[in-house]
């Protein structure tokens, strides 16, 4: 029960995490750079220096743990900052794929790369057993079809088609960005990794990874800050933040996305606590939590008609692809 109990908190966050683009929609008259700064002020400051605060004892403070780990904090921070140039390209692959297309290929891609690496980079390669390196098997199987399904979707459309239901649609191009964003979004998978000793003993197991969240996404806000503070020069958009009359509306939809967004590693550590009796399935909860987040930002682009005037065969694709991504949650504890 234990374990059911973690993988459905894991997948609880993952739901928020593919939930967190749809409120962006609602944001009005502000440009890309705008909005994506202050739904990331609050998805990679606020809510993971709340989630954080969680993990400190009575009579500690929070920056006892990184003072204690000077070098474990800065490589976390550092590969924080790797992982936020993922997060800029990871936009733009939704830009040029749609939600759910852009989301299968670069989490896809984030999933196998962030298990494998991460014992690697950690120098704990014992951690991959025949078990979790056939879970990373099957769950790249499962993206590979939803890629076939989105190849499929690209064949068959009309070009009116495409950019109605996503406006700058653009297969090839999408597909090298949403890649790109992939291998680097992996590094977040990889800064826990170096973050594990940024906990305090006392501290309860479900707690304890969300101190090291911390400083990875504080690396990934000083990465996308600095290209937005660029493109608002460039683009001369700082007036946004003068339409006064936008605030309630604007920022609580930011705060909402950054709340759902974040809510997939605050699950993540929550669900891993529950998950101490399998080894296994702690090795592989990055892969699990990324092919949820496949899974279900597929059901959103379901939902938000990017499908709409595929073929039969398409979405029976796109089905098989999601059964696959399903199964690889299981398939390491059915084989240990």
């Amino acid at each position: 029960m234990e374990i059911l109990t973690g993988l459905l908190i894991i997948a609880a966050g993952s739901f928020g995490q593919s939930s967190s683009y749809v409120p962006i929609r609602k944001v009005k008259a502000w440009s890309w750079e705008s909005f994506w700064l202050v739904q990331g002020f609050f998805a990679w400051l606020i809510f993971p220096l709340l989630g954080a605060l969680l993990a400190v004892p009575e009579g500690h403070r929070l920056v006892e743990v990184y003072a204690a780990n000077p070098g474990a904090t800065l490589w976390t921070i550092f590969f924080g900052i790797l992982w936020g140039i993922g997060g800029l390209t990871f936009g733009l692959s939704m830009r040029y794929l749609g939600i759910a297309l852009g989301q299968s290929i670069a989490l896809g891609t984030c999933a196998g790369l962030g298990t494998i690496l991460t014992p690697l980079f950690t120098g704990r390669p014992g951690d991959l057993t025949m078990p979790v390196i056939a879970g990373v098997a099957v769950t790249l199987a499962g993206i590979a079809v939803i890629g076939y399904a989105g190849s499929l979707k690209s064949a068959t459309l009309s070009e009116e088609e495409k950019k109605e239901s996503v406006k700058d649609f653009h297969f090839t191009r999408g597909i090298m960005v949403a890649l790109s964003a992939g291998f680097m979004s992996a590094c977040f998978s990889i800064g826990l990794g170096f973050g594990e000793p940024l906990c305090f003993t006392q501290t309860a197991d479900i707690y304890k990874t969300l101190p090291a969240t911390l400083m990875v996404t504080l690396g990934g806000f000083v990465t996308n800050a600095a290209y937005c503070f660029y493109q608002h020069a460039k683009n001369r958009t700082w007036s946004d933040y003068g339409q006064t009359g936008l605030y309630v509306n604007n920022l609580f939809f930011c705060a909402l996305a950054g709340a759902l967004w974040y809510s997939q590693f605050f699950g993540l550590s929550l669900g891993k606590g529950f998950l101490s009796a399998s080894p296994v399935l702690l090795t592989f909860s990055w892969c699990i939590l990324m092919a949820l987040n496949v899974t279900f930002s597929n059901v959103w682009g379901i939902l938000l008609k990017e499908w709409k005037g595929c073929s039969k065969q398409t979405i029976a694709v796109l089905i098989a692809g999601l059964l696959l991504l399903v199964f690889s949650s299981f398939l390491p504890e059915l084989l240990k």
